[in-house]
Parts: C-alpha cells; structure tokens; sequence
C-alpha cells in the first residue's frame, strides 16, 4: 500500500562532495518498504520544482525495540530540487510517498555481487543487510541468506565516493575504482569486476553506459544480472507513464513503467539501446 505523509527532517548532512544522507520521521512507511523499493520526495510550499523525485531507500532506522521510526536516503546534488534539498534543516518537512517499485529481487545464493556506479550505490546498504541477515524489512525477520556480499563501486573521483564506511560496517566486501585513480583501482567498475571474475549473481545501478557493460560482461559469463534503473519519473505510481523503458516480449519489445514493473529488472528482459 501506497503511503503519502508529511514527514520532519531528522537530520541531513554531507557524507561525501555534493553528496548527502537525509534521514526522516516517516515511521509507517519504514515499516513497510523494503530495499531496492523507492519514494518520491516533495518540498512542501512552492510549486518549483512542482513535480516530486524519486529516491531510493538507503536503509531505515530502529529504534531500541527494533522498531522502524525512520528511514534515510542519500543523494547527489545534481540539479534544483536536490539543491533545495540540500538545504532542508533538522525540523523541516518534506512530503514523501511510498513505498514504490518492486524491490530487489529474494536471492540465496553462497555471494552475490552489487554493482554501482556514480550513486548508484544507495540502494544496496539495506540489501546488504538484508541479505546477510542482520536487518528484516517490512515486517520480516532477519534471515540469512547468502554467505557473502560484494560490492564494486565505481565513480569519477575519490571526492564523491560516499557510504562506503558504511557498506563495510555492514559486513560487505567493498571493491573500489575510480576514472582518475585516486581511489581503488583506475578505470571503470565493469573493468575491475572482469578483473575479478566473481561469483554472481549480480545486481548493477548507475549509469547507463555502465548498465549497459555488465549487461554485457554477465552474459558472456553465463551469470544471473538483476538492473535497477535510474529512470527519470513524475508521478511514481504509474499513472503519466513518463518513465517507460523497453522490455523484450514474444514478438519484439514493449513498454514498462520502471515505478510500477521496476526499477528492478532481469537483466535478459531489457530493450538497452
């Protein structure tokens, strides 16, 4: 079920270069949502932006009972509302809805591989968590389900790598690379993760030319790839069909809404041109 609450501002504060971890009292729907899931986020008051944008869940916060209260989302400053955003204090409120999309698929497996580029990697802390069992979503209990949880995370430079104390916290192997070399190995991610040669199956989110080399690189490996896609959206529920992407079908292709069908896909069903 679909929640739309006015929630106040816990806390927002800059985790990496332009980048920032905005956590909000909204306890309903950190009950129910569960990674891989998004919300739409709106600043209450103005008509610019008019439209609210989509946001992954980059994991919820309990409290002593282990309760859900609140739930936090990271995000890169990239354009007028994240800008606005950014500038949000402790006490402020922000129209959320959610949760959205179908989240990450139930995996068990003995390692599965995360693969972010860019902020792509704000989805997969609360995978992370849940896939090794130390956190339940949405009303579950904790259960372990795979034995380890790699993450190789790409970005441009060492400046706007974010979270990633985080992701290693949570018991996730982490595998950096970086355009420039000031972090991990140079060169993009999908070049690493060749370099590797992991065990999958695999989850991507970021860019679309990165989308498009793991797509590629784990079919030639035979390997399971689940996408998460980045898609630009305007309502969140499916009602504008405004973020379609190509889905193969029978006899060629059709369109999907990536808020209803997605964002998560099975890598072999997707139209990347």
């Amino acid at each position: 079920m679909i929640l739309q609450r006015t929630a106040h501002t816990i806390e927002n504060v800059g985790i990496a270069e332009r980048t920032f971890r905005i956590r909000l009292d909204c306890p309903e729907i950190a009950a129910s949502i569960r990674p891989g899931q998004f919300l739409m986020l709106r600043l209450p008051g103005t008509s610019d932006p008019l439209l609210a944008r989509p946001f992954a869940l980059y994991d919820t916060v309990l409290d002593s009972t282990g309760a859900p209260i609140a739930l936090d989302v990271v995000y890169l400053v990239v354009g007028k509302m994240t800008g606005l955003l950014a500038d949000v204090k402790a006490g402020g409120a922000i129209e959320i809805w959610g949760p959205l999309g179908n989240g990450f698929p139930q995996l068990e497996a003995e390692h599965v591989v995360c693969v972010a580029g860019g902020i792509g990697q704000t989805p997969f802390l609360a995978f992370v968590r849940e896939l090794l069992g130390t956190k339940g979503y949405a009303g579950e209990a904790p259960k372990k389900r795979v034995e380890r949880v790699s993450l190789y995370y790409g970005v441009r430079t060492s400046s706007l790598a974010a979270g990633v104390a985080d992701f290693q916290s949570a018991g996730c192997d982490v595998h950096l690379a970086s355009d420039d070399g000031s972090l991990g190995q140079r060169g993009f991610v999908t070049q690493l993760l060749e370099r590797d040669q992991p065990a999958g199956p695999f989850i991507g989110c970021g860019p679309e030319p990165m989308l498009h080399a793991l797509t590629k690189l784990t079919a030639s490996w035979n390997a399971k790839c689940y996408i998460s896609l980045e898609t630009p959206m305007a309502c969140g529920f499916g009602a504008c069909f405004s973020c379609v992407t190509k889905v193969k079908t029978a006899t060629g292709w059709d369109y999907k809404r990536v808020c209803i069908e997605g964002p998560v896909f099975d890598a072999t069903h997707l139209v990347l041109s």
